[in-house]
C-alpha cells in the first residue's frame, strides 16, 4: 500500500458564523456516521517517518558498525570515508567486502579432490551401514581442507580513496577527522563527510537496485590539487573472513580489455575463474594503472567533483553504456521508496514501554539488511555479502531464518528468488539420498551454488533443513493458491517427503517410527551416533509429511500410503516430568546442565511450527524450565525470536517481548543493525531474519491465533502496535 498523508486537525472547536443555516438532522446523522467510519478505520502508517527515525548515523571510525549498500545480489561495505580506504582497520571486526552471490573462486586441485570420491564413514542406522562425510576427530586432512574451502566467495575488488597529504605522503586514518556518515534508508543512499588537512570531503555511495553496479560521487577542493582520487585494487581468493588474499599477486591476472576516454573494462583471471569489471566516469577523469592489480581514477583538475560507476559481472557486459551516477541515484531512490511504501510495516511509536524504540529500530534495520544481504537467487551465508564465514558457503538449515520472513512481510518475491535453487540441485540431492540408501532427495547443510556437500563432524548429520522446502512452498501457495504454484514445487515437495518417510526407521520393539541414530539435532550438542527422536525434528517431520500429503490432495492425487504409514506411527514427542525432552536419547535433559546449552530448539515445535502433536500445557512447562535454567551465553541470535514465537502461541505476550529484547551477549544489535555474536562472527543475519519473522507473527497473528489486535504483544496498554501489509504465519 502506498503511503498516504495523515489528516491533521487543530483539535479546537470554532463558533458557527452568524447568518449560516443550522444543519438538518439528516446532515448531522450523516456527519456522525462519517465520523464514526473515519474513527473505525485507522490512519495509514506514515512510513517515511517510521523509516526515517531510524536512519543510521555513525560518527568517527567505528569498526564494529561499518555500513553497506546493496541489492540482494551485490553488497559493498565501507569505512567512514564512504569507501574502503582504510579497510585493514576493520579486518579483525567486520571485514569490508565487495561480495556478490555469483562471485566464487576455486583454488587449484591437482589431487582431484571431490566429495563424490570422499571416504565416507559408515554409521549404524538400525542395522544398516550408512556412509556420511564425517571428519573423525575433526582431523583436517588436505582433502578435508580443500573440500571445505572450495569454492569460496570472492572479494571482487577494493574501492577506496587515494588521499595525499600536502607533503606528498599517503594519508593515515588519523589524518581523517570530523567524520560522520548517514545511511538514508528511505532512498538507499549512504552519505559521508570528513575533513582532511583542513579541507571538506563529501561522498555519496549507492548501489543500483537491478545491476551489480556501484556509484560514487565525491566533492572536495582536494580534487583541484590532485590530492584525492579513486583507487581500485584486486586480490586473490581465499575462504578466510576477508575473502581476499593480498599476498599472492603472481597467482592471478588483471587485464585491461577495453578502454575509451571515459570508460575501461578489466578482465579478472583467478585460476579457472573469470569475471569482469567495467568502470565509467565523468569527463576529464584520468584512469591509469599504478601497479599490479591496482588502478587509480583521478578527477578533472578543473572541478571539485568526481563521479564514477563500477559494474561487476561474470561475463562481458557488452557495449551498452552503463547508467551514470545520477541515473543510479534515481533508480535507487525509486526502488527504496517502493520497498518501504509496500509490503509490511510495524509502527510502535505510540507505546509507553521504553523499549519500543529499540525494538522498532531493530525491525526497520533488519528489513534493510536482509533486503541487501539475503534476497538473491541462492541462499545467503550467515554473514551475507559482507564477509566470509565458513568459506563463504551457505547453510541450508539457516535459510528459513534468513528468508521465510519475506513472505510474512508481504515481500514474497524476495523469498521466491532463491527457491529455484532447490530445483537446480535436486539431482545432486537425489544422489546423496541414493548413495545412503534412502529414497527422494537429501538436502545438504554447508554448501555452495553446486549443492555439493561439505565434510564436517556435524553438518552431514543435520536433518532439520529437510522439511524447509515444503515450508517455503506452502508460504508461496498461501499467497497465490493456484495450480501453477503446485506444479512449480511439485517435484521438490515430493522428493523431500520421499526422503523424510524413508529416513524414519521402524522400531519393532516400540511399534513406531523413530528418527535416528545417527542424527544431529538442531540443538547441536548431542552425540550424533546415539541421538534419536529430538523433539523439534519429530514435530517438523509430522508437519512436513502432513503438508506434503495436502499438496497431493490439491493436485487431485491420493495421499501417499508410505508417507501416511510413517505419519500414523511416528513417535510422539518424548516427555519426562511433564516436560518435553530435548531428545528421547537424553532423558536427563532437565538434570544434566550440559544439555541446557546451544539452541533451545524444542520450543520451535510450537513457535516456528504450529505445534503438530504438541500439548500446550506440556510445552508451557518446558518453556518455563528453559526460561529459568538455560545457559544464555551459549545461545544464538535466532534463539530469542524462536522463544518469543513459542511464548506468543502459548498466550504469554509479555514473555514474547522480553525474549526479543533479552539482555544477553548474542542478542546485541550494533548501530548498523547487525546482530553481533562473538569475535569472528560479528554479524549474524539469521538473527535479523528471525526477529522479523517473530514480530510479523506477534503483530499479524498465526493460524488459530486468538481474536484481537496484535495477539503476540501485551494488551495492557503499554504496547501500541500499528501494522499493515503483514501475513499470518502458518
Amino acid at each position: 500500500m502506498l503511503r498516504q498523508a495523515h489528516r491533521h486537525s487543530s483539535g479546537h472547536a470554532s463558533s458557527r458564523p452568524l447568518g449560516l443555516r443550522r444543519p438538518s438532522a439528516t446532515a448531522i446523522a450523516l456527519g456522525c456516521l462519517a465520523g464514526a467510519l473515519a474513527n473505525a478505520a485507522p490512519a495509514p502508517i506514515d512510513r517515511h517517518a517510521l523509516v526515517d527515525r531510524h536512519r543510521v548515523v555513525v560518527q568517527g571510525f567505528d569498526p564494529a558498525s561499518p555500513l553497506s549498500v546493496g541489492n540482494g545480489e551485490l553488497a559493498f561495505t565501507v569505512d567512514t570515508t564512504g569507501l574502503q580506504t582504510f579497510a585493514e582497520a576493520y579486518d579483525d571486526t567486520i571485514p569490508l567486502g565487495t561480495l556478490s552471490e555469483w562471485g566464487w573462486h576455486t583454488a587449484p586441485n591437482p589431487q582431484g579432490f571431490s566429495i563424490d570420491h570422499f571416504g565416507f564413514t559408515p554409521f549404524d542406522a538400525h542395522g544398516r551401514a550408512v556412509g556420511y562425510a564425517d571428519i573423525p576427530g575433526d582431523r583436517r586432512t588436505p582433502e578435508v581442507e580443500w573440500l571445505r574451502a572450495n569454492p569460496h566467495r570472492l572479494h571482487l575488488g577494493r574501492i577506496g580513496f587515494r588521499l595525499t597529504r600536502a607533503d606528498g605522503r599517503a594519508a593515515t586514518r588519523d589524518d581523517v577527522v570530523g567524520a560522520e556518515q548517514v545511511l538514508d534508508l528511505w532512498d538507499g543512499a549512504l552519505r559521508s563527510r570528513f575533513r582532511f588537512e583542513g579541507e571538506d570531503v563529501s561522498v555519496e555511495t549507492l548501489c543500483h537496485p537491478s545491476l551489480d553496479l556501484l556509484a560514487v560521487r565525491v566533492v572536495s577542493p582536494l580534487a583541484r590539487h590532485g590530492r584525492i582520487a579513486l583507487q581500485f585494487r584486486f586480490p586473490y581468493g581465499t575462504g578466510r573472513a576477508t575473502a581476499a588474499d593480498w599476498t599472492r599477486p603472481e597467482a592471478h591476472e588483471t587485464l585491461v580489455v577495453g578502454r575509451t576516454a571515459r570508460a575501461a573494462e578489466l578482465e579478472r583471471r583467478l585460476d579457472g575463474d573469470r569475471y569482469y569489471v567495467r568502470l565509467a566516469w565523468a569527463a576529464g577523469g584520468r584512469f591509469t594503472e599504478e601497479g599490479r592489480h591496482a588502478f587509480v581514477l583521478e578527477p578533472n583538475a578543473e572541478s571539485e567533483a568526481l563521479a564514477a560507476v563500477v559494474a561487476f559481472s561474470p561475463a562481458r557486459l557488452g557495449d551498452e553504456p552503463l547508467p551514470g551516477f545520477e541515473q543510479t541515484r534515481l533508480a535507487a531512490r525509486q526502488h527504496w521508496k517502493r520497498f518501504w511504501s509496500t509490503g509490511g510495516a510495524v509502527d510502535l511509536s505510540g507505546s509507553s514501554d521504553p523499549r519500543w524504540r529499540e525494538l522498532e529500530r531493530r525491525v526497520v534495520l533488519s528489513q534493510y539488511l536482509t533486503a541487501i544481504q539475503c534476497a538473491g537467487r541462492t541462499p545467503p551465508q550467515e554473514t551475507g555479502l559482507t564477509f566470509n564465514s565458513w568459506e563463504g558457503k551457505f547453510h541450508l538449515e539457516m535459510h528459513w531464518w534468513h528468508a521465510a520472513h519475506f513472505a510474512l512481510w508481504g515481500r514474497l518475491e524476495l523469498l521466491e528468488k532463491s527457491l529455484g535453487y532447490y530445483s537446480r540441485i535436486l539431482p545432486r540431492a537425489r544422489e546423496t539420498a541414493r548413495r545412503q540408501g534412502y529414497a527422494g532427495a537429501r538436502w545438504p547443510k554447508m554448501t555452495s551454488p553446486s549443492g555439493a556437500e561439505s565434510p564436517s563432524p556435524i553438518g552431514p548429520f543435520l536433518v532439520w533443513q529437510q522439511p524447509h522446502p515444503i515450508y517455503y512452498a506452502e508460504l508461496v501457495y498461501r499467497e497465490h493458491r493456484d495450480r501453477a504454484t503446485l506444479e512449480r514445487f511439485r517435484d521438490v515437495v515430493q522428493e523431500t517427503a520421499e526422503f523424510m518417510s524413508s529416513f524414519a526407521s521402524w522400531d519393532a520393539a516400540g511399534q513406531r517410527y523413530v528418527l535416528g541414530p545417527p542424527l544431529q539435532g538442531a540443538q547441536e550438542i548431542f552425540p550424533k551416533d546415539r541421538t534419536f527422536n529430538t523433539s523439534f525434528e519429530l514435530a517438523y517431520w509430522r508437519w512436513g509429511l502432513e503438508t506434503a500429503q495436502r499438496w497431493r490432495e490439491r493436485l487431485s492425487l491420493a495421499r501417499e500410503p508410505r508417507w501416511q504409514t510413517v505419519l500414523d506411527r511416528l513417535s510422539t514427542l518424548p516427555k519426562r516430568d511433564d516436560r518435553y525432552l530435548f531428545a528421547e536419547s537424553a532423558p536427563e535433559s532437565f538434570s544434566d546442565p550440559r544439555w541446557a546449552r546451544d539452541h533451545p530448539s524444542v520450543t520451535g515445535a510450537l513457535g516456528m511450527l504450529p505445534g503438530p502433536g504438541v500439548d500446550r500445557a506440556t510445552m508451557r512447562r518446558t518453556l518455563d524450565w528453559i526460561w529459568t535454567h538455560w545457559s544464555w551465553p551459549d545461545t544464538w541470535g535466532w534463539d530469542y525470536p524462536m522463544l518469543a514465537m513459542c511464548a506468543a502461541r502459548l498466550g504469554q505476550p509479555e514473555r514474547a517481548v522480553d525474549a526479543l529484547l533479552l539482555d544477553v551477549p548474542k542478542n546485541a544489535y550494533r548501530a548498523n543493525g547487525h546482530n553481533h555474536q562473538r569475535p569472528g562472527l560479528t554479524i549474524y543475519l539469521p538473527g535479523n531474519g528471525a526477529l522479523l519473522a517473530a514480530v510479523a507473527m506477534m503483530a499479524a497473528g498465526w493460524d488459530g491465533a486468538p481474536e484481537g489486535h496484535a495477539p503476540g504483544f501485551p494488551a495492557d496498554g503499554r504496547w501500541q502496535v500499528r501494522w499493515e501489509g503483514l501475513r499470518r504465519m502458518p
